[in-house]
């Protein structure tokens, strides 16, 4: 259990995982077991480099049978990958005069027909049911293929070794990430916590902090845990997540409605929000023990911080700070000798004897008072920074510059180049930018009402202030380390990817891992979208579905359940019934020729759940992409092929009725990695501006071969062209996101 888990990290970031005390000789020459399993990894898309392979030659055949299971658990070679119809690339020719004739036959019980095991009676003469794995009319199949085309891949991804120094350092820099971790290095991080024993190293992220108490407090060990906390927030923050397993802190109301939100349906009979909304309210209720009463009151009473500033920052979380102060009984505790500093704040914080910095900063700034605003700004560079653009426009972008450039020393590296990122964006009146509010979906905004006051010639100049301003002030940081190194080599694959800051990834990738906004170029004329669906679960009616959405200069089209076949796509059909255990599956067919004939612009690729609730749990989406053509079986219609695969995901918790997983851009021929989320019970309700607000916000991203290029010229590197360079940065460093944050220099 431990190998399979630690592989599985290790296969995430491109490489393999083997522990020294495996490796039982140094044999040369390659043995059968190891060619037998040079073979099977081929079949699915995968070699392994020279290292790897003469490692893998000296591990018993035990490991070897576990390194190829892991690649299969990954690919999902056990699960059941067979669509509704058979050979579903040639349209089957239903239509919803079928669908409303079959409706009536049945409602009517009429005879001239050919009852399936659903037990639905499908008149003569409408579905070709020659054609169908399963029932045309419900969605639910009967026939179950196993993979037959594997192997059509026409590039092979080439693995690296990992020895445990590899793992140790991949270990450390999620903890020493500066940046927020996705769910991928979430689960990885988890992972680690559980095998592998805690190192000394300092932890940037609150966020990360919460894993790694989270593990202390289960081995027993919460006074330990309790250095950690350093203001009440932590504290809140570790208590929500260990009530909803989210590591940042979302207003209760926020994921009631975003729940209730997600049982609606299009048919009011089938709308469950009312039942849903009352279902989640007693999720979120709290429950907690005598033990864990105690302990949070001791981290409370202990926490090196005076009582005022302790309540001014439980304010703006006020309401849920009640609930939890009613839940862990801490009236009952801070009339405890010992516990008088509890007490006290229990007084002055239901008292609310204290003042809240923020109203002083909103109230100096509707007074339009610029000194008393800064002054107060200053004392935490963090939110000035956060709220410098709109200070900016508010109070004159000189003044705002001058007073912010005394600080900026103070503020984190990533705020920094956000700033620069986004000032593009914001400074732009005609542009409405992407934005995540917190436990909602993706949104656009409109730009600030503010920018109108001024001219093209003054915002442009505000844009270049920024700009400039971030990038000394990044040089100046780099310029701040001695490097004794002369020269440096930078990947221009570098080029093409962005700096991971701000981008909450909601779902794992369990192959190597790709950075959102990495771009794929389409090999051949077809790309092909997959959906995997209802694994180890009971049969049940599970209406996950695959879409796309194909914008032209003029109008837009679909490609779903209810359109099968349009332009340059072809659905594999709708299916809304999962079988026991096995799951099931849908395809979409891309044609790139036709579409480019026909003028398409972009393919933004979807998935959305029309049953009630959320996208189901480790459902998988991604597509497949080859030089040659992808086969698909006549017999049962399965198309999928490991080797053939570009990119997936697996979602994880998830909140969402609705997920953007790429974006195809027809004129350039390559696949655009995004996650957007969105509310819609279908790909209708995708707002497709929205998806190009996070294509610009995604555009304007720093990319990691221009923050290089600020490291060698604050330095004093030479940049080469080989890779002969004292310092070497390649796609194989910068794929470990959590290792290029440590650029971000504090």
């Amino acid at each position: 259990m431990k190998t399979k888990a630690l592989l599985k990290i290790s296969l995430r970031q491109n490489a393999i995982f083997i522990p020294s005390e495996m490796i039982a000789n140094d044999n040369k020459n390659l043995s059968a077991t190891t060619s037998v399993l040079l073979a099977n990894v081929s079949k699915l898309g995968f070699t392994f480099s020279e290292s790897l392979l003469h490692a893998l030659n000296n591990v018993n055949p035990t490991y070897k049978v576990e390194v190829l299971e892991v690649l299969r658990e990954v690919l999902g070679n056990d699960k059941n990958w067979t669509p509704l119809v058979k050979e579903w690339n040639i349209p089957t020719g239903e239509s919803v005069l079928d669908h409303i004739v079959t409706y009536f036959g049945n409602a009517f019980k009429t005879k001239n027909g050919t009852t399936l095991q659903c037990g639905h009676s499908i008149p003569d003469n409408t579905f070709p049911l020659e054609k169908y794995n399963g029932c045309p009319f419900c969605g639910t199949p009967f026939e179950f293929g196993k993979l037959e085309n594997i192997g059509q891949g026409s590039k092979l991804k080439v693995l690296d070794l990992w020895s445990e120094k590899e793992l140790q350092d991949f270990y450390k820099s999620l903890l020493q990430s500066k940046t927020a971790l996705d769910a991928t290095q979430v689960e990885s991080l988890k992972t680690a916590l559980k095998y592998l024993p805690l190192p000394k190293t300092d932890i940037a992220m609150k966020e990360t902090l919460m894993l790694v108490i989270d593990v202390l407090i289960e081995e027993g060990q919460a006074e330990k845990a309790s250095q950690y906390f350093k203001s009440p927030t932590d504290i809140l923050r570790y208590l929500w997540f260990k009530n909803t397993g989210l590591l940042q802190i979302i207003e209760p109301k926020t994921i009631i409605k975003r729940t209730s939100k997600n049982a609606q349906h299009f048919y009011n009979v089938l709308d469950t929000s009312a039942q849903a909304k009352i279902a989640s309210q007693k999720d979120l209720k709290l429950k907690y023990s005598r033990k864990e009463c105690l302990m949070v009151a001791n981290w409370l009473k202990n926490l090196d911080m005076d009582v005022e500033t302790m309540c001014e920052i439980m304010h703006p979380k006020r309401g849920m700070w009640v609930r939890v102060i009613r839940a862990l009984r801490l009236a009952e505790y801070s009339k405890r000798k010992g516990f008088e500093k509890l007490a006290f704040l229990m007084d002055v914080f239901y008292n609310q004897v204290y003042d809240v910095w923020q109203s002083k900063v909103n109230t100096s700034r509707l007074k339009f008072d610029a000194d008393k605003t800064f002054a107060l700004l200053k004392q935490r560079p963090g939110l000035f920074a956060r709220s410098l653009f709109s200070n900016m426009l508010w109070f004159g972008a000189d003044e705002t510059v001058a007073h912010f450039e005394e600080i900026i020393d103070k503020v984190p590296a990533r705020l920094v180049f956000t700033l620069n990122m986004y000032a593009q964006n914001y400074f732009d009146k005609n542009m409405q930018r992407s934005v995540k509010p917190l436990g909602g979906t993706n949104k656009r905004i409109a730009p600030n009402a503010l920018l109108n006051l001024y001219d093209e010639a003054q915002l442009e100049a505000m844009k270049n202030q920024i700009e400039a301003l971030c990038l000394l002030a990044m040089k100046q940081r780099f310029a701040t380390i001695a490097n004794l190194n002369k020269t440096i080599y930078i990947d221009p694959q570098l080029f093409n990817m962005p700096v991971s800051i701000g981008d909450r990834s909601e779902t794992v990738q369990d192959l190597p891992v790709a950075l959102m906004g990495t771009r794929f170029p389409i090999e051949g004329n077809e790309v092909r979208l997959f959906m995997q669906w209802g694994k180890d679960l009971q049969a049940q009616h599970l209406d996950m579905d695959l879409s796309c959405h194909i914008a032209y200069e003029d109008k837009a089209d679909i490609c779903s359940f209810s359109r099968l076949t349009t332009t340059g796509c072809q659905h594999s059909g709708d299916i809304r019934h999962i079988p026991n255990k096995i799951g099931t599956a849908e395809y979409i067919n891309i044609n790139i020729e036709e579409l480019a004939k026909a003028n398409a612009k972009f393919v933004t690729f979807t998935c959305n759940a029309y049953s009630n609730g959320s996208i189901t749990p480790n459902l998988v989406v991604g597509w497949m992409n080859s030089k040659y053509p992808m086969k698909i079986s006549e017999k049962t219609g399965v198309a999928y092929d490991p080797s053939c695969v570009d990119h997936q995901v697996r979602v994880t918790q998830n909140v969402a009725k609705g997920l953007v997983f790429g974006v195809l851009d027809v004129a350039k021929r390559e696949i655009i990695w995004l996650e957007m989320t969105f509310g819609g019970q279908v790909v209708g309700g995708l707002d497709y501006k929205g998806v190009q607000a996070l294509l610009s916000k995604l555009n304007s991203k720093l990319n990691i071969g221009k923050l290089l290029q600020l490291k060698a010229e604050a330095q004093g590197l030479t940049i080469i062209e080989d890779q002969n360079a004292d310092e070497v940065y390649d796609t194989k460093w910068a794929i470990n996101a959590a290792a290029v944050t440590q650029l971000l220099i504090d």
